[in-house]
């Protein structure tokens, strides 16, 4: 899905991938989990301090047999302004939301190191019955 860059559709994200989880197969406490990891990763992904916010960002969800992967992208350096204030969420380098994230999900690769690109790939394996 491509997810307009404003804080306010965080929450219709984690929504969507929620449900996709719990469809899935994921227990609710998986699912809430999932939906923690997810809301972090557009925040990072989206907002740039007093720059604004990334103009669009995509996820995308694959579902196999026990796992979900979820990988939050965010391409190009279009922003879409905020004016002159920093919001009160914004991530910082080393921000807990990256520490949120890896204690959440059980795999986790973020790359932010390409010409303002930022990728956030989550994998969440289902409890064994």
């Amino acid at each position: 899905m491509t997810i307009p860059g404003k804080p306010e559709y965080i929450s219709a994200v984690r929504l969507a991938v929620g449900s996709i989880a719990y469809s899935a197969g994921f227990d609710v406490e998986d699912t809430a989990d999932i939906k923690a990891a997810v809301g972090e990763a557009c925040q990072l992904v989206s907002c740039h301090a007093l720059e604004g916010f990334a103009s669009v960002y995509t996820v995308k969800c694959t579902v196999e047999k026990g796992k979900i992967g979820i990988t939050v992208t965010k391409s190009g350096n279009e922003f879409i302004t905020k004016g002159d204030k920093r919001c009160l969420n914004c991530p910082e380098e080393g921000e807990i939301g990256k520490f949120l994230i890896s204690t959440l999900m059980d795999e986790v690769r973020i790359d932010c190191s390409r010409d303002d690109s930022r990728t956030i790939e989550m994998v969440k394996k289902a409890k064994q019955a």
